[in-house]
């Protein structure tokens, strides 16, 4: 009798422990950045400013 009560408390642990493990719970609110206004970087990068046609400079080796 004894094993069989032992078994079916053990038993009721698990599916307790498992249901506690399936319930839903809250996110936490991500936090953005906020957006820098007036600081974009237009013109900033190499996009566009290598001349176009032209073929590139003269390898030289530093021997």
């Amino acid at each position: 009798m004894k094993k069989i009560v032992f078994v079916l408390c053990a038993s009721l642990a698990l599916v307790t422990a498992a249901n506690a493990a399936d319930l839903p719970r809250r996110q936490p609110v991500p936090v953005y950045p906020e957006a820098p206004i007036g600081k974009m970087p237009i013109g900033k990068h190499p996009i566009g400013k290598a001349p176009i046609g032209k073929a590139p400079g003269p390898y030289v080796s530093r021997y």
